[in-house]
């Protein structure tokens, strides 16, 4: 292989770059004109269309490179040089740390077996590494001496949905009225005060928000309106200030925003500086980058190992049938493993599992599940594993570990945020957050429901409980959408020979469910159990199951607010 192999290989992995980075911004450019024509089937076709861009991108091009070069494309040298030439032609683009990770996923699927290569990849460059740009051109500004009644007057003039309101004149009071008592009641406007809103929108599901900043009492107070346009129009649906209610709008949970962006790493310092519990990496996901911010994660972890010293350790809780679970403690992440051999009654195969993974990853997940990486070939330090973690990858996930030198490398994980099990919340908390944390466990079941995702094994061991008290749910093996369920009664006995049997007289069909029965297992802790039952009666109706059933198969998307209820302005307006 000579120098114009190389650059040729640089400028087909380039040009494949800006196709797909042009096809990204087609379908993100779609988002206003979905909202605007309220086309909620356009809104979901339109998600999933951009979440395959990437990998159809990334294997068409290596399928090509293959085909070119043949055995050769696997030479070290080669791709040095290609790593050298490609990260000159990008050094000027403002969307460089992107197509660094595009480089990396085409030399990571062109080399099989290939672990982390500083020398082929870019490992460390990324975000740290971006121009800084300038914010102002970012926002659209309103001093303070404008009076908050014209400031609020004209925020909504300078976001024009091109869609008539349903009552304007109502939501400016519903915000001006939000702002004199959350904020005006505590804090002193002076001549510093001046309030920022990002000019980009930010589109997901049904809703379109609007985030903002305000400087008052010598800091920012960053907050987020949410519209909806309902059958009757546009409306303001709240306003939020609660830093631990945005981080939740930007969760690992939810699907992606579809938001038009210039320059990623400038929006993600803008969200960075406002939302400040997340990371980089859970960010750049946020905004539809799931790929790059895979790799801000992998430097995220690196840099944690280089300040920290304590080991990897199975993952606390019950252990699973089918995934070898483990984490480091001061390290808010859990790594998990198929296992070689699944406990019964589990008879799946692995390849069925990475597929409810790959289900999930593509689906809406609602706030309710938790978003995966997958990665091939991790490395870990074998001075940081602790003994009764290698040995229970040698008896669970064998053939996924090998030893080379002074490193474990695990042939295929998925990494996820860690929670603590529900099941060992229950154990510890105080009955009122026993009560919260049962209402959140039925809640998720019902709202994965409307999002036509039925958990399959609905244990408590099964769901986790973040750090903001929410029950998120993390084992995906079992999985179906709800749709292909048959909810059923149970029948009524009329023999004592029905009524003895040791075995059910009635037939079974392979996906039929009898809600009835999940109060056998759902809760355990006997003083939060009756108001669970009677709080959320409905799990155990299979008419209220195939009541959302008839409503997805109506092709209806239901909406899943990532805010209470209660702070709606109008709780009860149709979305």
């Amino acid at each position: 292989m000579n120098a114009t192999d190389c650059q040729s290989t640089v400028s087909e992995i380039l040009e494949d770059y800006s196709i797909y980075m042009e096809a990204f911004k087609e379908h993100t450019k779609l988002a206003p004109i979905y909202f605007r024509e309220r086309d909620w089937d356009g809104v979901q076709l339109n998600h999933r269309q951009r979440l395959r861009l990437y990998k159809d991108k990334v294997n068409d091009l290596v399928f090509r490179l293959k085909s070119i070069f043949g055995e050769s494309i696997k030479n070290h040298d080669f791709w040095f040089e290609v790593k050298q030439q490609f990260s000159q032609v990008i050094a000027d683009r403002k969307d460089k740390e992107l197509a660094e990770s595009f480089f990396n996923s085409v030399i990571r699927k062109t080399v099989s077996g290939l672990s982390i290569d500083e020398d082929l990849m870019f490992v460390h460059e990324g975000y740290d590494s971006c121009d800084i740009h300038p914010q102002e051109p970012l926002f659209y500004n309103y001093p303070s001496q404008w009076g908050l009644q014209k400031i609020i007057r004209k925020i909504i003039e300078d976001f024009d949905f091109k869609a008539p309101y349903y009552q304007k004149e109502k939501d400016i009071q519903f915000l001006v009225r939000s702002v004199r008592e959350i904020i005006l009641s505590r804090y002193t406007i002076d001549e510093n005060t001046t309030t920022q809103v990002l000019k980009q929108v930010f589109y997901r599901q049904k809703a379109a928000y609007l985030i903002g900043r305000t400087y008052l009492g010598g800091k920012w107070m960053p907050f987020i309106i949410p519209f909806m346009h309902g059958p009757k129009g546009i409306y303001v649906d709240t306003l939020i200030f609660d830093p631990n209610l945005m981080s939740a709008i930007f969760s690992y949970t939810r699907s992606y925003f579809m938001v038009e962006i210039e320059i990623p790493s400038q929006i993600v310092a803008f969200l960075n500086s406002v939302i400040t519990h997340k990371k980089v990496y859970e960010l750049y996901n946020a905004i539809g980058f799931n790929k790059h911010g895979k790799t801000e994660f992998y430097r995220d972890f690196l840099n944690h190992l280089k300040i920290s010293d304590d080991k990897f350790v199975p993952a606390p809780g019950i252990k699973g049938m089918v995934m070898t679970v483990f984490t480091l403690p001061s390290y808010n992440i859990v790594f998990k493993v198929i296992k070689d051999n699944f406990d019964p009654p589990k008879n799946m195969t692995r390849q069925e599992v990475k597929s409810k993974y790959k289900l999930v990853s593509l689906h809406d997940r609602v706030g309710r599940m938790a978003d995966t990486h997958e990665f091939e070939y991790f490395r870990f330090p074998l001075d940081r594993i602790h003994p009764d973690l290698m040995q229970e990858l040698k008896n669970t996930a064998n053939s996924l570990i090998e030893i080379d030198g002074d490193t474990l490398i695990i042939k295929h994980l998925y990494t996820e945020r860690r929670l603590t099990p529900l099941n060992m919340y229950l154990e510890t908390c105080d009955e009122e957050d026993a009560k919260l944390a049962v209402e959140e466990y039925g809640n998720a079941i019902l709202q994965l429901a409307k999002a036509n995702i039925f958990p399959g094994d609905m244990m408590t061991k099964n769901f986790g409980v973040t750090r903001q008290k929410r029950v998120i749910f993390y084992d995906y093996d079992e999985i179906e959408f709800l749709t292909n369920m048959n909810f059923r009664e149970k029948p009524v006995p009329q023999t004592y020979e029905q009524i003895y049997a040791s075995e059910p007289w009635y037939e079974i069909s392979k996906n039929d469910v009898f809600p009835e029965d999940f109060k056998r297992f759902m809760i355990g802790r006997p003083d939060v159990k009756p108001y669970f039952f009677e709080f959320h009666k409905n799990l155990f109706d299979p008419g209220h199951w195939k009541e959302i059933q008839k409503r997805i198969e109506a092709g209806e998307l239901i909406h899943a607010f990532p805010y209470p209820e209660y702070m709606r302005f109008r709780p009860d307006l149709e979305v």
